[in-house]
């Protein structure tokens, strides 16, 4: 599975799921609705930024806090293709994979980073190149990349059981 796009840069490090997608908004169940409140309690602006191919770029722990699914099904709507961090916060990591939202740590990639830097990750081979430099990542285990090539837990669990 190979991802590319260009970066996004969300700054800062303990980025809590409550300002990346505010309480207030969590009765709207369609993600192309979700979209104008992604980053709401924490830079409005950013929405802005975001295109059809974004690599969103975070720092150390994104994603702490509540288990508000809501935050990857708006990302993935806004065009963010896949995010790279420095460490994500487990469920926020799980609730990515879930909705497949592809979320590797690779934190020398994501300090390279800037904004609107060309990215590009192979994430069986666990590389993530930025700006033509290459830095190595931890590969995604075969049942996770199975998982986001088939859209996400739900369809996967579908595909497996019409298997059985």
């Amino acid at each position: 599975m190979i991802v590319s796009g260009k970066a996004v840069v969300v700054p800062g490090t303990n980025i809590d799921t409550d300002v990346l997608y505010p309480g207030i908004y969590l009765n709207i169940d369609d993600p192309d609705l979700m979209k104008p409140y992604l980053f709401e309690g924490l830079d409005p602006s950013l929405r802005d930024q975001l295109v059809s191919d974004t690599v969103l770029i975070v720092g150390a722990n994104f994603g702490m806090g509540s288990s508000r699914e809501h935050v990857p099904l708006a990302m993935k709507a806004s065009g963010v293709r896949c995010v790279i961090g420095s460490s994500f916060a487990r469920i926020f990591y799980r609730n990515c994979v879930n909705l497949a939202l592809p979320a590797i740590s690779c934190p020398e990639a994501a300090k390279a980073a800037k904004a609107g830097s060309e990215i590009s990750i192979d994430a069986v081979a666990g590389k993530v190149t930025v700006d033509g430099r290459e830095f190595v990542a931890a590969p995604v285990p075969p049942f996770m990349l199975e998982m986001l090539e088939r859209g996400g837990l739900i369809p996967w669990a579908q595909h497996k059981l019409a298997q059985s």
